[in-house]
């Protein structure tokens, strides 16, 4: 699978579908002042997409109150971007599954391609672990399975809890970044549209 995503743009042009769907949603909904909204995207330089990738998968899509004193910006949830991570976010989500499990040779290999280096790999580990669990999403969701998903081990917990295991990964992967999306910053629902 991890090869897949480095050579393959079709996860991420499935992600990119979802993405414009809740964005689609945001804007019929307009903003909370009645005003209607305008598109305000802005270009992200996201990290381990394939070289080919397009233009179309850099735009964040944002958008802003046509009413004079609200201007207020509503930014739609996201699966290919975790709040202001960098990287694409099943990178986010996978790597730091990929240090605690038996898979270290293909992490290498990953890191080396995608340069990322240690520290970021323990700065991600470490927002898993202490950021995550104490956030107000997590707190309000982390009873969404029948067993509880530890955040001690998150994100490895957060994956496991998340279909079977010979379901393919693809899903599972996609399944959690569903699950995460209302997680971004400036988000306004709590439960994404599909």
């Amino acid at each position: 699978m991890y090869q897949t995503l480095l050579r393959d743009s079709s996860f991420l042009a499935l992600l990119l579908r979802f993405d414009q769907d809740l964005a689609a949603q945001t804007r019929q909904e307009g903003c909370r002042c009645g005003g209607t909204v305008h598109l305000a995207r802005y270009l992200r330089k996201p990290r381990g997409g394939p070289e080919s990738l397009g233009i179309e998968f850099r735009w964040r899509d944002s958008f802003c109150c046509s009413v004079e004193g609200c201007r207020k910006r509503l930014t739609p949830a996201s699966l290919r971007f975790l709040g202001r991570k960098v990287f694409f976010s099943f990178w986010v989500l996978l790597l730091p599954v990929l240090r605690e499990g038996p898979h270290r040779q293909s992490l290498k290999r990953i890191q080396e391609t995608l340069r990322v280096g240690p520290r970021t790999l323990r700065r991600w580990q470490r927002w898993w672990r202490e950021s995550v669990p104490q956030s107000r999403f997590w707190q309000a969701r982390r009873g969404d399975w029948a067993l509880p998903v530890a955040g001690q081990d998150l994100p490895g917990s957060l994956v496991a809890a998340f279909g079977s295991v010979d379901e393919p990964a693809e899903r599972r992967v996609l399944d959690v970044l569903r699950w995460l999306a209302p997680m971004s910053p400036g988000c306004r629902s709590g439960q994404p549209a599909f």
